[in-house]
Order: structure tokens, then C-alpha cells, then sequence
């Protein structure tokens, strides 16, 4: 279970990190999602930083598996938090967010068979 909670891991700090620098250069399509989604210009560094830390818990969730449990349930948390935002104003362009929120669930749940 170790293997598959460590590429899990990867790919989903790959995902993140790529998501945290494309929010941090202020990508037009990224800001024009969280622009269509009334999220303020001024979260928009809270929310890279975010991702960034939960990319960093899943890599030091190898090394120590209660870090990566705990970075796999903030990074869950974080989309599920942006799936009710995208639902709640009625933007149906979820497959990302539903994914990432998958990935990390699957990472939560190998971790924790792998402790």
C-alpha cells in the first residue's frame, strides 16, 4: 500500500504545485474561474499557499505517515470546499475538482493502510 500512497502522493503534489503556481502568476483561465465564482482577487495567494502546503504534507507524508493523513484530509477538504463553491453557483465544470478530490481520498485511504 506504501507504492501506491507514495505515486498517488506524486502525481497529486505534481497536480497541486502546478494548480499553486498557475494561481500565484495569475493565469488568465485561473483567474477567470475564480473570477466567475465571486472569489476575491485577495484569496488568491491564500489559496496557492494552501495548495503548496498540502503538496509538501503528502511528500513529507512519506517519511511520516500522520502528515500525510493529515495533508490528504486538508487537501480532500480544500476541494470539496471548492466543489460546493463551483455547485452552489451553478458551474457544472467540475471534472478537476472532483478528480483532485478523489486523488485525495485514494491518497488518505492508502496512507492510513499503509501505516
Amino acid at each position: 500500500m506504501f507504492i501506491g500512497y507514495a505515486v498517488v502522493a506524486v502525481l497529486l503534489t505534481f497536480a497541486l504545485s502546478a494548480s499553486a503556481f498557475l494561481t500565484f502568476t495569475r493565469n488568465p483561465q485561473v483567474v477567470g474561474s475564480m473570477t466567475k465564482l465571486d472569489v476575491p482577487d485577495s484569496w488568491m495567494p491564500w489559496l496557492a499557499t494552501a495548495k503548496i502546503a498540502g503538496a509538501l504534507g503528502l511528500l513529507a507524508g512519506l517519511a511520516v505517515p500522520a502528515l500525510g493523513g493529515a495533508a490528504a484530509i486538508g487537501v480532500a477538504l480544500y476541494f470539496i470546499g471548492a466543489l460546493i463553491t463551483h455547485l452552489r453557483k451553478k458551474d457544472y465544470e467540475v471534472a478537476p475538482v472532483v478528480v483532485l478530490t478523489l486523488l485525495a481520498l485514494v491518497a488518505l485511504t492508502l496512507r492510513l493502510l499503509s501505516a
